[in-house]
Formats: structure tokens, sequence, C-alpha cells
């Protein structure tokens, strides 16, 4: 199991994720900058995301770019599972609470928990 990442990783990791490859130079420019993150911290969160297994990085004519080694969506599920287990002892109930009163779900969201529910009781139906 990888390290849990924080939420100024997490920014960060979304980020590269949907838009990389990228340089920590690009990175600053285009997410850091707005944020008020300076291109040292881009950095440092970069190289943290990287020694946690988060992304990776590789040479392009003598400038390191960094990628997350799975699509966004996959890494957003892992991101999610991990807070599930760690911070609510593995149970969705407290997630399902706060959905339960959320009020700001699209229908296109709705869709989805809906796709989902349908999924699940037909695994629970075989199983």
């Amino acid at each position: 199991m990888k390290k849990p990442v924080g939420e100024q990783e997490l920014l960060v990791l979304r980020y590269v994720a949907e838009h990389g490859p990228a340089t920590v130079g690009e990175v600053a420019e285009r997410f850091g900058e707005a944020q008020g993150l300076a291109r040292s911290t881009i950095l440092t969160v970069m190289e943290r995301l990287r020694l946690k297994g988060y992304l990776t990085r590789r040479k392009v004519e003598g400038v390191f770019q960094y990628a997350s080694p799975v699509p966004a969506a996959e890494l957003l599920r892992d991101v999610v599972g991990d807070f599930v287990q760690r911070s609510l002892s593995g149970s969705v109930s407290p997630f399902a609470a706060y959905l339960s009163e959320a009020e700001d779900v699209s229908d296109e969201e709705l869709a989805q928990l809906q796709d989902v529910v349908a999924r699940l009781r037909s695994q629970k139906r075989k199983g």
C-alpha cells in the first residue's frame, strides 16, 4: 500500500494526472501560480509524490517530466479507497450519509451513483 497523500499533494497529483506529462516549471506556471504556490513548493510536492510512488519522471531534453503511471480516474479511486480505509475504518456508511445530504450532486453524478448501486446489487446476487 502506498503512503497516503495530503491535500496539497492530491491537488498537484490530480493536475499532473489530468494534464501530464509535465515539468515542474509547467505545473508551477499553469497550476501553482493560481494556487499561490511557489515553484520550489511544486518541486517539493512533486518529488514527494514520486518518492511515494504516485508519480514517475523521465528526462526529456535535459528536463524531468513527471507523469502519473495510472489514469486520473483510477488514481482518484485509489485515493478514495485509501481514505475510506484510513479515515472511515473501511466503512462507506459515513460517506453514504454525507451523500444523502449533499445538495450539489449533478444529474450525471446521480446517474453514476445509481449505476454503482445496481452493479453492487448484481454482484451481491451472484455471490
